[in-house]
Formats: C-alpha cells, sequence, structure tokens
C-alpha cells in the first residue's frame, strides 16, 4: 500500500507536471521548466515529468539549448539542479550530469535521484571519467551521515553501484578507489571499504588512501589497526585533523590519556585549530569527569561559533545526563505509585485512584499524578521536619499554597495561547545546556504570569509518539519539562534589564528558594543555563544554588528530601563554585544513592469503605504498597541510551 504521504507528493507533481504542458503548448518555456523542477522535487520517478522534460528540451532546440532553462547560478533549487542533470545527460555531457545528481544525493539522501534509466545504464561505467566521478563522490561523502541510515541507502545504491563499477574499470586510480571505499562504508559494506582503501594505498601510499582505510577499519571494529594506519602516516606527514582522528579513536575505546599527547602537539602547533581543542576538553572530561571540562567546551563554543565541533563534543558528553542533556528523574513515593497505577492492566484514565504517602512531598507530583489520572487523590499523614513548606527567605512569588497538608496553585492557569506556545516548546532531552537556553528563545514574549501558571498548571503532552508514550510510561518526566522550560522561559524575560537589578534574576530566585518542590530544581537549572551562557552571572547564580544545597543538607539529616539528587547534581554543574561546595555535592549525592532515597513513604493497604446497601465491599480504588519498576531501566527502554 501507498504512503499517504507519497499519494500527496505524486497527485502534486502531477499538477505541477500538468500545469507545465500547459506551458508548454503556450512556448511559455521558463514557466514550464519551473512546474517542471517542482515536481522533480516531489516525484523524481515520475514518468510524465520525464515525457514533458523531454518535450521540453525539444521544443527549445535540443537538450544543450534547454540548459539555460535550469540555471545552476545564483538561488539554486533542488529540483532545477536534477532536472538540469538529466538534460545534461541527454545532451551527452554525461560527467556533469553524475555530478549533479551526486550534488543532489547530499542534499537529500533518501530521494532516489540515482534510480534514472541513464545512470543505471551499464554501459555508463565505460563512458565515465575516473577523475570527474572522483570529484563527484567526495561531493556526496562530504554530506552524508556515517553510517547512512538503512532506510535512506536504497535510494543512494544505484550510484553506489556505478562508483563500484568505474573504480573496478580503472584500478590504478587512487583517488577513485580511496573515495569508493568512503562512500560504500557510509552505506554499510565495512569490509569492501576495507578492501577499496587497502588497494588505493597499496597502489599509491600516500594521505588520502591513509585516511580513508584508517576510517575503514574504524567502521569494521578494528580500531587498534587504524591506529596503526594513521600514526604511521602522521609520522611520514604531521596532520592537524588527523591527529585529533588519533586521539578520539583513543578515547573511543577507553584510552583517553594517550590521545591527549596528540592533541596537544596540534594546539602547540595550530593553537586555533577548530577541532583539536574541543577533542583535548573532551578527553579530559573522559579521564576525570570533571564538569569543568563541559563548561571550557560551551565556552569554547561561544568564543569561536564557527567551531562546531566543541558543541558536537558538549552533546555526547551530556546525552543521557541528568540537567546536562534531560531531565532529573523524579524520586517520590508518588510517583512510584503512578508507575504502578500506569503498569496495572485494572486502571485507566477514568479511574477513581487514590494513595496515602507517610509524609508530605512535593506538589508536583500531584501534578503527574493527574496528568494521567484526573479523578486521583493523594493524601499526606504526617508534617515532616524541617517542614518543607516554609521558603528559605521570604519571596514575593509563590506557586503553592498549602491548607494544613493539603497543596493547591497558588497561580492561575497560563492563557490557551501561552500553555500551547509552551507545549511545543518543552522537551525533555536536549542536546546541551546552552542549546536548551536558545531553544526556549522562543518563550520570551510570554508575560512572566503565563510563565507562572504554567509551573502548577503544565499543559498536556503533545500529540505526537513521544508525547503518547510519557502519558501512558512517564508523566512526571513531561511536567518536569514544562516547568524546566517554563523557568528557562523566565530566563529570557526582559533580558535587556540588567541582571542584578533583573526582574527575571528576582523570580528566579523566589522559586529557587521557595518551598520545596520541583520547582526549586527547575529555576536552578534555567540559573545554571544563565551561568553557562552568560559568565559574568556565575558567581551570583553559584552562591544562590548553595543556599539551596545547604538547606537540602540540612533537612535530610531528619527527613527525607526528594529533590537532594536533582540539586547536587546541578550543583555539580557549576565548576566554578567553591571546592568545599562541589565536594559537599558529591558526598551528599553519594550518601544519599547508598541509603537508596528513591521512596520517601510508606503507602497505605486499600481499606473497606462502606456502600449504599449497608455492606462492605474492598475499595476498589488502588493502594499499592511494593516499590515502582527501576526509574533509569524504564527510562532507556522509553528514550534509549548510549
Amino acid at each position: 500500500m501507498q504512503h499517504p504521504e507519497c499519494g500527496d507528493e505524486r497527485l502534486a507533481a502531477e499538477g505541477e507536471v500538468s500545469v507545465a504542458r500547459l506551458a508548454l503548448h503556450s512556448d511559455d518555456l521558463p514557466h514550464a521548466a519551473k512546474h517542471l523542477a517542482d515536481a522533480m522535487l516531489g516525484e523524481p520517478q515520475l514518468p510524465e515529468l520525464h515525457e514533458a522534460l523531454a518535450e521540453l528540451c525539444a521544443k527549445a532546440g535540443g537538450a544543450a539549448a534547454a540548459r539555460d532553462l535550469f540555471p545552476l547560478e545564483g538561488e539554486m533549487y533542488l529540483g532545477t539542479l536534477v532536472c538540469r542533470a538529466h538534460v545534461e545527460a541527454a545532451a551527452g555531457d554525461r560527467d556533469t550530469a553524475v555530478g549533479l545528481i551526486a550534488s543532489a544525493i547530499g542534499f537529500a539522501p533518501g530521494t532516489p535521484w540515482a534510480d534514472t534509466a541513464w545512470l543505471t545504464d551499464p554501459e555508463l561505467a565505460e563512458l565515465l571519467d575516473p577523475d570527474a566521478l572522483a570529484q563527484s563522490v567526495t561531493r556526496v561523502a562530504g554530506h552524508l551521515p556515517d553510517p547512512l541510515p538503512k532506510d535512506q541507502r536504497p535510494a543512494v545504491r544505484p550510484f553506489e553501484q556505478l562508483v563500484r563499477a568505474v573504480a573496478a574499470r580503472h584500478p590504478g586510480h587512487v583517488p577513485l578507489s580511496a573515495m569508493a571505499s568512503g562512500l560504500v562504508r557510509r552505506l554499510g559494506d565495512t569490509a569492501e571499504a576495507v578492501r577499496l582503501a587497502e588497494h588505493a594505498q597499496r597502489t599509491g601510499p600516500g594521505y588520502l588512501p591513509s585516511v580513508m582505510l584508517g576510517n575503514a577499519l574504524r567502521s569494521d571494529d578494528r580500531p587498534d589497526e587504524a591506529l596503526a594506519v594513521w600514526e604511521a602516516q602522521l609520522a611520514r606527514e604531521f596532520d592537524h585533523y588527523l591527529a585529533v582522528d588519533v586521539a578520539e579513536v583513543y578515547g573511543a575505546t577507553g584510552r583517553p590519556g594517550e590521545g591527549l599527547p596528540w592533541l596537544e602537539r596540534a594546539l602547540a602547533a595550530d593553537p586555533d585549530h577548530p577541532k583539536a581543542a574541543p577533542a583535548l576538553h573532551g578527553l579530559r572530561h573522559q579521564l576525570d569527569g570533571d564538569t569543568a571540562h563541559l563548561l571550557a567546551l560551551s565556552d569554547h563554543h561561544r568564543a569561536h561559533p564557527d567551531h562546531d565541533y566543541a558543541a558536537d563534543v558538549l552533546a555526547r558528553f551530556s546525552r543521557q545526563r541528568p540537567w546536562l542533556g534531560m531531565v532529573h528523574p523524579a524520586m517520590e513515593a508518588t510517583v512510584n505509585v503512578l508507575h504502578q497505577f500506569l503498569n496495572s492492566s485494572s486502571c485507566n484514565r477514568d479511574s477513581e485512584l487514590a494513595c496515602t504517602a507517610s509524609q508530605l512531598e512535593p506538589p508536583s507530583s500531584q501534578l503527574a499524578m493527574r496528568l494521567a489520572f484526573p479523578r486521583a487523590t493523594v493524601e499526606y499523614q504526617s508534617l515532616p521536619e524541617p517542614d518543607p513548606r516554609r521558603p528559605l527567605r521570604e519571596v514575593g512569588t509563590r506557586i503553592w499554597e498549602y491548607d494544613g497538608l493539603v497543596p493547591r496553585p497558588a497561580v492561575p492557569a497560563p492563557s490557551a495561547q501561552a500553555a500551547e506556545l509552551i507545549r511545543a516548546t518543552a522537551e525533555i532531552r536536549w542536546p546541551t545546556l546552552p542549546a536548551a537556553y536558545d531553544h526556549a528563545v522562543r518563550l520570551a514574549g510570554l508575560p512572566l504570569a503565563d510563565l507562572l501558571g504554567a509551573l502548577a498548571h503544565p499543559p498536556a503532552p503533545r500529540e505526537d509518539e513521544l508525547g503518547r508514550a510519557l502519558l501512558a510510561h512517564q508523566p512526571e518526566l513531561w511536567v518536569r519539562a514544562v516547568q524546566a522550560f517554563a523557568c528557562l522561559g523566565i530566563a529570557h524575560h526582559r533580558t535587556d534589564q540588567p541582571w542584578a537589578e533583573s526582574e527575571r534574576r528576582q523570580v528566579l530566585l523566589d522559586l529557587l528558594l521557595g518551598s520545596e518542590d520541583w520547582v526549586n530544581e527547575a529555576a536552578a537549572f534555567a540559573l545554571v543555563a544563565i551561568a553557562w551562557t552568560n559568565p559574568d552571572t556565575r558567581a551570583d547564580i553559584g552562591t544562590q544554588l548553595l543556599e539551596r544545597l545547604l538547606d537540602v543538607g540540612t533537612s535530610t539529616r531528619q527527613r527525607e528530601v526528594t529533590i537532594l539528587q536533582s540539586i547536587c547534581a546541578l550543583t555539580l554543574c557549576c565548576p566554578w563554585m567553591d571546592a568545599s561546595a562541589l565536594d559537599l555535592a558529591r558526598v551528599m549525592a553519594a550518601r544519599d544513592a547508598e541509603e537508596d532515597a528513591g521512596i520517601t513513604g510508606e503507602l497505605e493497604p486499600a481499606q473497606p469503605r462502606p456502600v449504599d446497601n449497608g455492606t462492605a465491599e474492598p475499595d476498589h480504588r488502588h493502594r499499592p504498597t511494593a516499590p515502582a519498576a527501576d526509574r533509569p531501566g524504564r527510562l532507556k527502554r522509553l528514550f534509549g541510551r548510549g
């Protein structure tokens, strides 16, 4: 069955061809060419399209004359480029035609540009210039991911087969064999990639064959052989980029210390090299785990925005790291019970559910419960000391108020328009802290009241695959994501105001130091993101975060503090803080992990309740007693790791 979107694209392409034919009948060739280019972009294999293209060439006076109808200068369109490739092929310039198809593959590898009669003609391999084809392969390989996703490989396969055929006909052409190795490696045939690169190296030893052979060996899970090839090449001729590759292989194989000298040598020769310094920070982080190296990567990228490799390395080490690349998991007993409800076949969204926790927990945990089960109720049996309802200092912004042990929002819900924008912006994962901060800039125009309202009235998850998975399995992650990005929106509020006197600072500090809740974590996250992107704020933000950390440390001596692990993790994201504060965060987190403080209260069993006929029956509201499944494992199953 044809996918609905494919059917829509075909219908649109057929419509473009029909308009083009009308233009052809009116001898309006430029107008016809434009519509054929649009059709090519939507459905490049449509037979009617190629018939109309042939008719256009005939009306223009031949394929050579039709070239000008598909110009390659100025503003370029992909459909125009591919039409020009077919015109060049019809005009007999097959090298240019193949080169243009190669460019199209580089732009959109999943589209079957190469699956066309003239390119798959077995005789074409005899007619192509190997020099020109090697350049074309370079054009493709420089843009394709390594490896190419499996679903995109069939579209590139005809081009790959052509390259293999030409390389076989010209075994002495070293650049073509080397570049062919890079192409087939990206399409998953690492053994053939090694064979082609070894042939190139034997035929004409040099830099390009060595690089390609090392890449092929690395992809074929032979890293030590790759290192031997590359280090031999570096002994002949030092190259900064190859030195970075060597260091990265050492890091990838668990030997970062052996990679450092290569990077130090590269930096000594070229202090401004775009990859050497980021790679050095990455390996140093791999050696000692210190977040200072990740902050150095962020600072490097801010100082050198054209050094994208710094952002890539930072993203690699931030992935699946709480707060560096994703929301921190929740630790409350209420959330444990929520997971049990979600895993129970007897529960559904309309179920009347209830649970009782032994002591008061952060009220935001109830938001997660009610997001999945709107009729659920949570009761707290006792008030622990120190009282988690009390803010650390007098605050002007409160998200929660209490009637005894019953929390209720102290802020109204956001407007529908604001809620929808927050819903569209919030994410449970992000590439890096600065990327999350930048992503939230779209919330800068929202009123503070709307951003604060979202903290206690989060919108439902988006109606996509991830949103449905969150609602079905871990709704608390969505609530925490909304709160995190609402606070990042506050971080962008009135950035024209100097930080020390700004409204955004005052509000975020109120949220950080207010009554104990997930909102403290979200505010701390936003403050850390500000500090990472604005170095002048670091000392102040570190001081404020330390106040929350010290309160957590004091409180945990007498009661469970479910935000402890998260606050410690955020503190350790601030390597500029005093060493004693960082040591305290490490010790607290380690001790808390040893004591397994993930569940803060005991849950009562169900009790009988009276019914209308005067008899008693078991309470069908669920009050589970067993702990929920391990959160890290669930997160791995839902969203993957590594």
